[in-house]
């Protein structure tokens, strides 16, 4: 009951301040805002700051073709306008509204190229006062102000003065409605994309000189507000600090190139966010299935590490951002670690805490199932089960909100889960070692879990454990499943003598061993991919509470992989490494 108090008073003082901030931007904007502007309108865009993002010829190919193949789905036009088309589903629409495939037309880099994306926007903007609700989402109109700017040169080369004009003066009323939602936009990654999107203009547009100004101010507001000390964002999702500094990189070079001094809190968090990323790298450079990531990009993460002058070692205590990093002999283990995030950024969020992901060499053996592009999936991918952590009575360690009709005006926020996320870590000469727990089955259950692990400092073995303790009475309810969900890559087997026998496809193996409970093999499905949704397995410890309240677990590397690795000198792990903690 206390839990579902606490749960509505914080979604009734999230559900208030949107309120409010709605009317004060309705206020602001008032009947005749459209038509203000700080300073003449643009005549010329005098640079195209660079799109960093990867290019694939075969994308532009299909375009040639007439086949959009966004988010999923394929449209195929046969020469009308992909805006006429019918929309297989809103997704697909905000790809095709944002823009952001008019780089894969550059790669190209010939005369048809640029006939094809002028015609393409030519369409966009004849058909402007028509375009579907979701062409004018705050985050989708930010990223076609970007993609039309950083792409300006294979748009408007050899385009005659009449489409420049009418080029202009869309991208004016574009940035226009943009500096009227900034406020009222989601906030998290969408509000600063906006704030980048508007500062790009500035820059790139001449006579912006105090619009730049101001974008700049808005932008080290939202910046300051939103990165960390430690680099991560508010949200505590991975993927928007790749986003991020994938946006923000060629923002500081428009600064450079038009002889402008870039905010403080730009550079600032460009430098923070830079080694947090590093962080979050697995051993074969992907990153870990944590609070709304999905598939990694490894074009887009080769890129970014271009431009990482430090390439030191990361840091591994990501208190701020509630992340935990345990790297030895080629064994990376990167754990959740951290309270809920504020209401009002945690659309993405997942019930997800003291799960971990576990890497060796190029290989992922232990991850989390990820998210999901299918609304069909979006609850089971942010459940507790979907994720290699202990969950109480197959339910998740926080509530979503999930009502249809309140999720269409306030979004699919968290409204409750773990609170108080306590962590002890040791880093010795011998062992590095965590230990940590959180309070999300605490308001239900009066339950609090624990998870202990030890990695050796070769790297060659992880000793865990998951103990649930309960306050008062013995638990009417007490039933725990502690899973363990394998990259599909992995192949699993069981033992002769009843553990699980884990191997990469270059053959490097690890052992699972649980004494007090035989693991279960049991189907999985691995959610972020680039495949889509693949068949997986997870290791599975059903248990009873009341009967083993603590259950120790142990992962060993039994071969080595084709490329080998050499070994530490062998350190037995003990139970007693948290004695007294």
């Amino acid at each position: 009951m206390r839990a579902q108090v606490a749960g509505t008073a914080r979604l009734v003082l999230f559900a208030g301040e949107l309120a409010l901030r709605r009317a004060i931007m309705a206020l602001e904007r008032g009947p005749f805002s459209r038509w203000r502007w700080p300073g003449s309108t643009p005549e010329r865009l005098v640079i195209a700051p660079q799109d960093i993002r990867t290019t694939d010829p075969t994308i532009a190919a299909d375009i040639y073709a007439g086949l959009y193949a966004f988010a999923g789905k394929v449209v195929e036009t046969s020469g009308r306008s992909p805006f006429d088309m019918p929309s297989p589903s809103p997704e697909w629409t905000r790809v095709l509204h944002g823009f952001s495939w008019l780089r894969h037309l550059r790669a190209a880099e010939n005369a048809l190229a640029r006939q094809n994306a002028r015609a393409l926007v030519a369409d966009w903007i004849a058909q402007e006062a028509h375009a579907p609700p979701e062409a004018f989402e705050t985050e989708n109109m930010a990223r076609r102000v970007i993609a039309w700017i950083t792409q300006s040169p294979l748009i408007l080369k050899d385009a005659d003065r009449a489409f420049y004009r009418r080029f202009l003066r869309s991208l004016v009323r574009q940035v226009r409605r943009l500096r009227g939602r900034q406020s009222d936009a989601v906030d998290g990654y969408p509000r600063l994309l906006a704030a980048v999107a508007v500062g790009v203009f500035a820059l790139s547009a001449d006579n912006q000189g105090r619009l730049a100004r101001q974008a700049g101010l808005r932008l080290e507001q939202e910046l300051r507000r939103q990165i960390l000390p430690d680099g991560g964002h508010i949200s505590r999702d991975p993927s928007v600090i790749a986003d991020l500094l994938t946006d923000l990189l060629p923002l500081r070079q428009a600064y450079s190139n038009r002889g402008v001094n870039p905010p403080q809190a730009l550079l600032v968090a460009i430098d923070r966010m830079m080694p947090m990323l590093r962080f979050f790298r697995h051993s074969d450079g992907s990153l870990p299935h944590f609070n709304g990531m999905s598939a990694s990009h490894a074009g887009q993460l080769a890129t970014l590490n271009a431009y990482d002058d430090t390439h030191g070692r990361p840091v591994e205590n990501a208190s701020h951002s509630g992340y935990q990093r345990l790297e030895a002999g080629g064994t990376v283990i990167l754990m959740d670690a951290g309270p809920i995030p504020p209401v009002g950024v945690s659309q993405k969020a997942h019930a997800g805490c003291l799960s971990f992901e576990m890497s060796s060499g190029p290989n992922r053996f232990i991850v989390n199932c990820g998210a999901a592009d299918d609304p069909r999936w979006h609850s089971a991918a942010r459940s507790t089960p979907a994720h290699s952590t202990l969950s109480l009575e197959d339910m998740s360690s926080g509530a979503f909100l999930d009502t249809p009709r309140i999720v269409r005006r306030l979004g699919p926020v968290m409204i409750d889960g773990p609170r108080v996320v306590p962590v002890a870590r040791e880093d010795r000469d011998d062992v590095i070692a965590l230990v940590a727990s959180h309070d999300g089955y605490s308001g239900r259950f009066g339950a609090i879990h624990e998870r202990r692990l030890v990695l050796r400092i070769d790297g060659g073995e992880i000793v865990g454990s998951d103990r649930l303790t309960f306050a008062g009475r013995k638990p009417r309810h007490d039933r725990f499943a502690i899973r363990f969900h394998l990259h599909p890559l992995i192949r699993a087997n069981r033992t002769a003598g009843g553990d699980v026998l884990l191997v990469a496809p270059d053959g490097e193996a690890w052992t699972f061993t649980c004494g007090l409970i035989a693991p279960e093999l049991e189907d999985s499905v691995f959610l972020s991919d680039t495949l889509g949704r693949r068949k997986s397995l997870q290791i599975v410890l059903p248990g009873r509470a009341r009967v083993t309240p603590e259950v120790a677990w142990a992962l060993t590397r039994t071969a080595e992989g084709q490329r080998g690795r050499s070994r530490g000198r062998d350190v037995r792990l003990g139970p007693d490494l948290f004695a007294g903690s």
